[in-house]
């Protein structure tokens, strides 16, 4: 109620409630409240008792030495003396209020300027007026805003800035309605829109003001007024006149001399404009004599010694913070020299182990880039050790798939050269003992052995065609790539290859291909690598659980393809999956299987690089590889009942998913 300086609407039940508190209260700070919130609940209605309740808690607050107290009372006393018209001494207690409230608690600072600036408003200087409310606004807390909207619409009325004024009695009037300032409000809104020449607006708000008011001398007034003003724009002269008397018949005197000043000046235009004069100079002298009451010569003077003083004060205020602000700069350029001193010596000390550390540094550094020359090396083994691997599997591979059609060649070639020896035979005869049926039979079938080792040795032709471009260095261009003929492939050249090395080993071979994949657009020659390279392993692993003697135990290698529809904004995918029932990973090794140099297999028998490699090239295009797997049980101990003896394991299986464009 206090902070926002709005006028209350003084409910008789609380002002009983809180004398009857008064009167039972001890001399303390709870009667200082006490004693200015009755100021503030008769302000509206009883200016002169309000001074009276103010100034004794302001008495009470200076005795107690309660700042807080001293603050709250000054400005009630301020504001009752404002609605009294005594604005001297009001302008005096607002500056006073705004003093004590910037030494004790900077909340109040924004209510305290919006005294001052009401001050100003009721002495109709609307510049300085509209200076404080800025002031005032610009400090006020979010619950101070719609209160700031108003005094700005309030402000910018006067000065005629119709537009501005109407802006913000909207906003002020869409946060006050129904509360205690409605009333105050909705005659400021009122006075916005006759601003702007829209009368019937105007009235109704002016009516909302009166119904809302009728405890309230201050806001019934300004409605009273406010209708008066707009039934005189509008030439309804009679209806002006019934309102300004209004105002004249509620007898207000010292409860708002102010509102009674606009009532008379305005019965005295009505008068004049309608030839009364006798009617028009009584309200004239009424005119008068309140103005002289408000603004006679000693309350100006009175007001510009304040507002001189005021400006005085400032200034020393002002001084004494240059002098501090001065004084806060020499302490602050001492300490600083200190510091740059503390902060010199620090980093000479430290420039000393500066130079110290870098020559650790360097030696480091030096030994460091020996090691690294050393692991480039190294590193660089390895990787020709994993390409000349992938290069023997492949070339295994190769020679085992160009082995069946030369082997035709060859048998159908020796054929042929004893069926020519049979038919040189045959010729060589007289014509009476040739037998030409057995020439003609012969030659049919030395061309049909020409044919079959033609037709072998173009097959032969295209196996080494198609694997000298899967295995020339990748141009990595992508082409559009049949992946279930690529996977086929190379799933034979891996077995073939292993065969080739080791006729003992064998596995049993299953694909599931999805015919609905198509070609999609890959490099063929990496992509080949990475699937060449999972399957390499699978064989490697079911042949490792193969060696121990189980009759159980069928060794196998799944290869499948699935198409992976688009799910929403994500294109379609394609998944190549690679599973064995070998003995699986352990899942302590499980995270490190992608990384470079690492592997599970005895020395000398892996690079630790083919996974790592694979990785990297799924990566490159756009897909991801991972593995699930389950590591083999230990084996069942004699004399139970479990009928595995080597341990079983479901195997691994990894999942390479790759986007179809």
């Amino acid at each position: 109620m206090l902070l926002s300086a709005i006028f209350v609407e003084a409910q008789q039940p609380y002002i009983d409630s809180l004398k009857h508190e008064l009167t039972i209260a001890k001399e303390d700070t709870n009667k200082v409240h006490l004693l200015a919130g009755l100021s503030n609940l008769y302000f509206g209605s009883s200016a002169d008792t309000g001074v009276a309740y103010a100034q004794q808690a302001l008495d009470l607050a200076k005795k107690l030495n309660f700042g807080y107290g001293i603050v709250e009372a000054e400005g009630a006393l301020s504001i009752s003396l404002i609605i009294s018209g005594n604005y001297p001494l009001a302008l005096d207690h607002a500056f006073k209020t705004l003093s004590f409230s910037k030494k004790i608690n900077s909340q109040l600072v924004p209510w305290a300027i919006s005294l001052v600036s009401w001050c100003y408003y009721y002495l109709g200087e609307y510049s300085t007026c509209l200076s404080y409310t800025r002031q005032a606004f610009k400090l006020a807390k979010p619950w101070e805003m719609p209160y700031g909207w108003r005094d700005l619409a309030l402000v910018y009325h006067s000065l005629n800035q119709a537009d501005s004024a109407l802006l913000y009695a909207r906003k002020a009037f869409e946060k006050l309605k129904g509360s205690a300032a409605e009333g105050n409000i909705a005659h400021i809104l009122g006075d916005a829109y006759a601003g702007k020449a829209n009368y019937d607006s105007a009235l109704l708000l002016y009516q909302d003001g009166v119904f809302v008011s009728q405890d309230n001398i201050v806001d019934l007034v300004d409605s009273y007024n406010g209708m008066a003003a707009v039934y005189n724009a509008k030439n309804n002269f009679d209806s002006a006149a019934w309102y300004s008397k209004k105002v004249i018949s509620e007898k207000i005197q010292k409860r708002y001399p102010i509102g009674l000043l606009k009532a008379a000046n305005m019965l005295a235009d009505i008068y004049g404009t309608q030839n009364k004069p006798d009617s028009a100079l009584k309200y004239v002298r009424i005119a008068l004599n309140i103005k002289d009451s408000l603004f006679s010569r000693e309350k100006t003077i009175a007001i510009q010694n304040l507002a001189f003083k005021e400006q005085e004060r400032q200034k020393e205020v002002e001084a004494s913070e240059l002098k501090y602000e001065n004084r806060l700069r020499t302490y602050s350029l001492v300490g600083g020299l200190i510091a740059l001193l503390l902060i010199a010596g620090i980093l000479f000390r430290n420039n000393r182990n500066k130079q110290k550390v870098n020559t650790q540094l360097q030696q480091q550094k030096e030994a460091l880039e020996s090691t690294l020359t050393e692991l480039r090396s190294t590193q660089g083994q390895l990787i020709q050790s994993e390409k000349m691997a992938s290069l023997g599997a492949l070339t295994a591979g190769i020679a085992h798939e160009i082995q069946n059609p030369l082997n035709f060649v060859n048998n159908f070639s020796e054929l042929n050269r004893e069926l020519i020896e049979e038919l040189k035979i045959e010729k060589v005869k007289d014509k009476s003992e040739r037998n030409v049926q057995l020439e003609t039979h012969l030659l049919n079938d030395i061309d049909q052995n020409l044919e079959k080792i033609n037709h072998h040795g173009k097959r032969a032709d295209a196996i080494v065609k198609g694997m000298l471009q899967h295995s020339r260095s990748s141009s990595g261009i992508k082409e559009s790539t049949d992946i279930n003929a690529l996977a086929d492939e190379y799933l034979r050249l891996a077995y073939h290859g292993l065969r080739a090395k080791d006729s003992s080993f064998n596995a049993t071979m299953k694909t599931d291909y999805d015919n609905a994949i198509g070609k999609i657009n890959i490099i063929p020659q990496d992509i080949g690598r990475v699937i060449l390279n999972l399957i390499t392993n699978a064989f490697y692993a079911v042949g490792e659980k193969g060696k121990i003697k189980n009759e159980k135990y069928e060794p196998t290698v799944t290869i499948s393809t699935a198409l992976i529809p688009s799910l929403g904004a994500r294109g379609p995918k394609i998944e190549i999956k690679v599973a064995d029932n070998g003995n699986g990973i352990p899942q302590k090794v499980l995270d490190k299987i992608f990384q470079p140099f690492f592997t599970t297999k005895p020395s000398g028998q892996g690079t630790g690089l083919g996974l790592s490699l694979s990785y990297d090239i799924i990566k490159t295009h756009g897909g991801e590889i991972k593995v699930e797997t389950k590591e083999a049980r230990p084996p069942a101990r004699a004399g139970t009942d479990g009928d595995d003896p080597v341990g079983r394991g479901e195997g691994s299986e990894f999942v390479v998913i790759l986007p179809v464009s």
